[in-house]
């Protein structure tokens, strides 16, 4: 029996490169995103990631590499492109003067939808962004979380293939944020490709299919969120003792321990095993040495942990579990 070839990437990149003078802010990077997943580019502000989103969507010209966006070459099909995506900025956009529903049909006559196809679409998507109540209130009315449903939503007025999201929540409060990632997943699932990009981890654990971590540049490692935390280990254990460097010298090479990074104040285990069934083992072994134990966090790999292992940069204070981590902690006396 013969198996269909499989479909295409959606969007593909080959050793793009960007500079702003001597300033080389995209360095070679290769990508390609699936039909109908969403892919996060993950990184830290100056990274490089707009920069990418931007020659993608055709606001900067391509230096060199190349690039294609649903199946158009944006150098040599600009407008093809352009026709096949919708974008929403990381600035707001919107006319403040302007009512929800007229933003709409403003961007549907750009883009000269027939009349019916137009209002039909505009009521479809207010029900997604759950804005019908807000149709006839002036923009500059709405919440910050309202404006950028509002901007998803005109994003999504011609039915792009691919919805290009530029730091989507940026400066908008948690509860807002989890609430525009049920809307970017209803997205998702009406079939359209999402490219996101983010500087919150938990943004690109939680909404991506996929994710590639970008630093300076250039793209340190790509894979599922589950892929990326398992380079890590099973577990990882952070201890801060009165001797770090021979408690480092003590686990070094043991079975169970992947590897070791040195902190400020401490340092972290990276284990294969079943943290709470290797920790007894730890603390013996450093105990029967006269090493005395401050404090010891348990808890799974998260993005957090991923991205400060490839990039080396640290987002949060060193030893500070994040919510969702299990910990233990010892208290030397």
């Amino acid at each position: 029996m013969e198996h269909a070839d499989p479909e295409p990437a959606i969007i593909i990149v080959e050793n793009l490169e960007h500079c702003y003078g001597k300033f080389r802010a995209v360095d070679n990077i290769s990508f390609s995103v699936k039909k109908g997943e969403i892919f996060s580019f993950l990184g830290p502000n100056g990274a490089g990631k707009s920069t990418a989103i931007n020659v993608l969507i055709t606001l900067l010209s391509l230096q060199k590499g190349r690039a294609t966006v649903a199946g158009y070459d944006v150098t040599k099909d600009p407008q093809k492109v352009r026709e096949s995506i919708g974008i929403v900025f990381q600035d707001i956009t919107l006319d403040r003067d302007m009512t929800v529903r007229e933003i709409l049909e403003f961007h549907g006559r750009l883009y000269n939808m027939p009349d019916d196809t137009r209002r039909a679409r505009i009521d479809e998507l207010l029900k997604l962004v759950q804005l019908e109540a807000k149709k006839d209130e002036l923009t500059k009315r709405l919440s910050g979380g309202m404006k950028r449903r509002l901007e998803i939503a005109r994003g999504l007025m011609t039915r792009p293939t691919v919805l290009f999201l530029d730091e989507p929540t940026i400066g908008l409060d948690p509860q807002t944020r989890m609430r525009m990632w049920e809307y970017i997943k209803g997205v998702n699932n009406e079939g359209t490709t999402i490219f996101l990009t983010t500087h919150y981890m938990d943004e690109a654990d939680q909404l991506s299919d996929r994710i590639s971590i970008i630093d300076h540049g250039k793209i340190v490692i790509s894979g599922t969120s589950w892929e990326l935390k398992n380079t890590l280990g099973q577990d990882i254990i952070y201890l801060e003792t009165n001797d770090n460097e021979a408690a480092i010298g003590l686990l070094k090479g043991q079975p169970s321990i992947r590897d070791i990074k040195i902190k400020s104040r401490g340092f972290i285990l990276m284990v294969t095993q079943d943290g709470t069934k290797v920790l007894p083992t730890i603390i013996d072994t450093l105990r029967n040495k006269g090493i005395e134990i401050s404090i010891i966090n348990l808890k799974k790999p998260s993005m957090d942990d991923v991205f400060v292992f490839y990039t080396g940069k640290e987002l949060r204070d060193d030893g500070a579990a994040p919510a969702r981590a299990r910990h233990l902690q010892v208290r030397g006396r």
